[in-house]
Formats: structure tokens, sequence, C-alpha cells
């Protein structure tokens, strides 16, 4: 189910870009994150029937320029170009937090969750090391 408006952290954070899924391609997020910052980018897949606005010749938006760029490479090279695909590869990171580490935290204090996070990830990262394969080309 799409989100009825944009949430409210878009307004706290600082980090850029922002990247979601289709649920997203709201007017109102695009408004937001540019309200709160100009320069932001916004990759977010447009609808199967997402149409461009009015000013798109004109005064293309981001949206329009999305559009554009799946209309000319195909949905696959969009996602390539906007570097949509590091959306996959950070929910398989947090996929391997929550099954490894677990989904809840256990402090209540914001110190102490923040020490928490930093210690689950470390040891996630150490395993991920330890069971990642060092190749060496022989010839």
């Amino acid at each position: 189910m799409p989100p009825k408006s944009a949430p409210c952290w878009i307004r706290s954070t600082d980090l850029w870009p922002l990247t979601g899924d289709g649920a997203y391609d709201q007017d109102s997020l695009y408004r937001t994150v540019i309200d709160h910052n100009s320069n932001a980018t916004v990759i977010v897949p447009p609808r199967a029937t997402a149409v461009p606005s009015a000013t798109a010749e004109t005064e293309p938006t981001q949206r329009d320029r999305h559009l554009q760029c799946i209309a000319d490479k195909g949905r696959i090279g969009w996602q390539k170009a906007s570097g949509y695909s590091t959306r996959s590869r950070v929910e398989a990171a947090i996929g391997r937090y929550k099954q490894v580490i677990g989904d809840g935290l256990r402090f209540h204090k914001d110190e102490r969750r923040t020490t928490e996070v930093g210690v689950a990830v470390h040891v996630l990262n150490r395993m991920l090391g330890l069971g990642r394969p060092i190749s060496v080309r022989i010839a």
C-alpha cells in the first residue's frame, strides 16, 4: 500500500540521493524532498502508467527525466543509469542484518542503540569478511 504522504524523516535527513520503490512515486514526495534540499536527487521508479508533466518539454522535473530515460533505454537501462540497482544491495544487507542479528533493538536510549547497531554491523562485516574468498589471478 503506498504511503499517504511523504514520510516525516525526509525533513530530518541529509542522506542523498533518496531511493525508494514505486510506492513513493508521488508528487508530495518530490515536493517535500526538493523543499528540503533543492539539489537532492530522488531515484524512484515511475509507475507503468506514469505520464510526463505539463512542463516536461520546457522545464522537466526529475520524474520527467526518469520517464524520458526509461523511454530511451528501457526500465533496466534506467535502473543502471540512475543507480537504482544500489537499492537492492542495501535491502540485501538489511535482510542479512535482520537474519543474523535480529530485527529489534534491545536498548531504549539513543546513545546505547547507536552503540548496539555499531557493534552489530562490525560483527556482521567481520563474518562476511571471513566467508569471502580471496582470489588471485595466476596466469
